[in-house]
C-alpha cells in the first residue's frame, strides 16, 4: 500500500528519503499529468525547482513522467523562484506547473507545489481532484528519458519574467536613484534576480548567501529573525538603504530598514496598502489571512475599501483576490500578491516595490514606517512556534484542538473574548482590538500561536495565556 499524499496550504511536502522519495514524486507527477489532461486536449506543463538537495533531479523525474503521459513540458534551466514558474504558466498559456520546492521549510524537507492555469496555488477544489488521482496510483515505473523526445524542452524563464516585473514597478527610477540595496537570498533560488533587474544604473545590489547550500547554512530559509540575523547585522553596520530577504523559493519576503530594524510581515502588508493607495493611487479591496494584521481594517475604513479575511494559504487568498478584483493579498508568512501580476506571492516584486516606495516618497524606510504608526497607532506582533514529536503529533494536535473547542475561554490575559473564528485553528478577537490565534500545521509537527496587540508586553501575555490553556510552552 503506497503512502497517502496530502496537500497542505501550498502543495505536498515530505522529509527527503522518508516520504519524499522518487517513487512518491513519480506518483504526484502522474496524478498531476492526468489532471492536466482532463483540463486540456493538448496540455503544456511548466516544471521549476529550487536549490534544495537533488531538486533538479526530482524536477527532471517530474518532466519525464509528464512526457511519458504525453504532456509537453518546459523544464527550467536553473533553480528559479516559484513565482517565475507561475508567470511562465501565464506567459506561455500553459495548463499548469509543478515546482519542486519545500519553500521556507528546513533542509530535511522537499516538496511539490502545483500551480493552475491562472498561475495561482491549487485551490481546495483542484486539490480535491488532484489528491484522489495521486493516491489511486500505487506505483509509476521509472520513465525512459530517451523516449521524452521533443516533449521536454529546457527553458530559461528570466526574460519574460523580467519584462513583467518592469510593467509592475518603475525599474528605471530605482536604477537611477543611487540606492544601496542588500538582497539576502538565504541560499535560495532568488539569487541573481534583483541584481539583474536593477543592473546598469547608479543603484547597487549586494547579495548575501547567494551560493548553493542545500543545508541552508544550518538555518531555516524563512525570512524572519533569527534566520536573517546576519543580514540585520549587515544593515546595522550602516551605509545601506534597504535589505530584501527572500525565502528558499523566493516567493516570500522579509524587509529590513536602513537602521537594521526588521519590518515584520504585518507592517509590510500595511505599508504596501499605503503605498498602493497613496503613492500609486490604486484602490480596491484587499484580502488577508486570519493571521494578518488588524491595521488592514483601520486603513480599509480610512480609504473606504472592503477587507476580506480568509483561512491561511494562498489557495484561499488567490480565489478571493480574483473574485473581488483585490488590489492586494497577503499572509503573515511574508507572502504578498499585487493586482495586475499573478494571484500568487512574489518576494522579488514586493522587495522592488519597497525600493520604489523609498524613491517615490523620498524618505528612508524608518521614517515611512514611523508615518504608518502615527496613522494607525502602535501595533506589536509575535509568533511562537511549538515543535512537537513527529511520531505523536497527530494525537497531540487532536488533543489541542479539542481542548480549545470544549473549553472556549471567555477571556485571555484578562481581556474579554468578543468573538471566535474556528475554521482555520482558533482565533480569539479581544475587546481591546487585539487578537490571538492558534493553528496546527498540516505538513510539520508544529503548533503556531500568533498575537497582535498594542505593545510587546501585551502580545507576550496573550501568547503565554493561550499556551497555558493548551498546556504547552514554546522554547525560548
Amino acid at each position: 500500500m503506497s503512502e497517502k499524499i496530502t496537500f497542505g496550504t501550498d502543495g505536498w511536502r515530505g522529509v527527503i528519503a522518508d516520504d519524499f522519495t522518487f517513487a512518491n514524486v513519480r506518483r504526484v507527477a502522474q496524478g498531476s499529468a492526468e489532471y492536466m489532461k482532463s483540463q486540456s486536449q493538448d496540455p503544456l506543463a511548466v516544471v521549476g525547482y529550487d536549490c534544495r538537495f537533488a531538486s533538479e533531479d526530482f524536477a527532471r523525474t517530474v518532466a519525464d513522467v509528464f512526457a511519458a503521459s504525453g504532456v509537453r513540458t518546459l523544464i527550467f534551466d536553473r533553480p528559479s523562484p516559484t513565482q517565475v514558474a507561475s508567470w511562465t504558466v501565464i506567459d506561455r498559456k500553459a495548463t499548469g506547473a509543478a515546482v519542486v520546492t519545500a519553500s521556507h521549510n528546513p533542509y530535511l524537507f522537499n516538496g511539490i507545489k502545483y500551480k493552475t492555469e491562472t498561475g495561482s496555488s491549487a485551490s481546495t477544489e483542484v486539490i480535491a481532484e488532484l489528491e484522489p488521482r495521486i493516491n489511486a496510483i500505487e506505483a509509476v515505473p521509472v520513465p525512459d528519458m530517451s523516449s521524452s523526445g521533443d516533449l521536454v524542452s529546457v527553458y530559461d524563464p528570466r526574460a519574460p519574467y523580467y519584462a513583467q516585473v518592469g510593467r509592475m514597478v518603475d525599474l528605471n527610477a530605482i536604477r537611477s536613484a543611487g540606492l544601496r540595496i542588500v538582497h539576502e537570498t538565504m541560499y535560495g533560488s532568488g539569487f541573481g534576480y534583483i541584481k539583474e533587474l536593477l543592473d546598469g544604473g547608479r543603484t547597487s545590489v549586494v547579495e548575501l548567501h547567494n551560493e548553493r547550500n542545500a543545508w541552508f547554512g544550518g538555518m531555516n530559509p524563512e525570512p524572519i529573525p533569527p534566520n536573517i540575523d546576519a543580514a540585520i547585522a549587515h544593515m546595522r553596520g550602516g551605509g545601506q538603504d534597504l535589505c530584501i530577504c527572500t525565502d528558499g523559493d523566493a516567493d516570500r519576503v522579509g524587509i529590513i530598514d536602513e537602521t537594521g530594524r526588521f519590518i515584520n510581515q504585518l507592517q509590510v502588508f500595511a505599508l504596501l496598502m499605503l503605498y498602493l493607495f497613496d503613492v500609486r493611487q490604486i484602490t480596491g479591496p484587499v484580502v488577508k489571512t486570519v493571521n494578518m494584521t488588524s491595521m488592514a481594517e483601520k486603513l480599509g475604513a480610512e480609504f473606504g475599501v472592503p477587507v476580506y479575511e480568509v483561512p491561511v494559504g494562498f489557495k484561499n487568498v488567490a480565489p478571493k483576490m480574483m473574485e473581488t478584483n483585490a488590489v492586494l493579498g497577503g499572509e503573515e508568512s511574508g507572502g504578498f500578491a499585487i493586482r495586475g501580476h499573478i494571484p500568487e506571492r512574489d518576494g522579488i516584486l514586493v522587495g522592488l516595490l519597497f525600493a520604489d516606495m523609498i524613491v517615490k516618497l523620498r524618505q528612508p524606510l524608518s521614517q515611512i514606517l514611523a508615518g504608518l504608526e502615527k496613522r494607525v497607532g502602535p501595533h506589536a506582533y509575535a509568533r511562537h512556534d511549538i515543535h512537537l514529536n513527529r511520531e505523536t503529533y497527530e494525537q497531540d494536535r487532536v488533543r489541542i484542538l479539542r481542548t480549545l473547542e470544549s473549553h472556549e475561554p471567555s477571556e485571555i490575559a484578562g481581556v474579554k473574548v468578543e468573538r471566535i473564528r474556528s475554521d482555520d485553528g482558533f482565533k480569539f478577537y479581544l475587546a481591546d482590538g487585539s487578537w490571538v490565534l492558534l493553528r496546527t500545521s498540516g505538513t510539520e509537527p508544529l503548533v503556531r500561536i500568533y498575537s497582535e496587540a498594542a505593545d510587546k508586553v501585551a502580545v507576550e501575555a496573550r501568547l503565554g495565556a493561550l499556551e497555558d490553556i493548551i498546556g504547552l510552552r514554546a522554547h525560548a
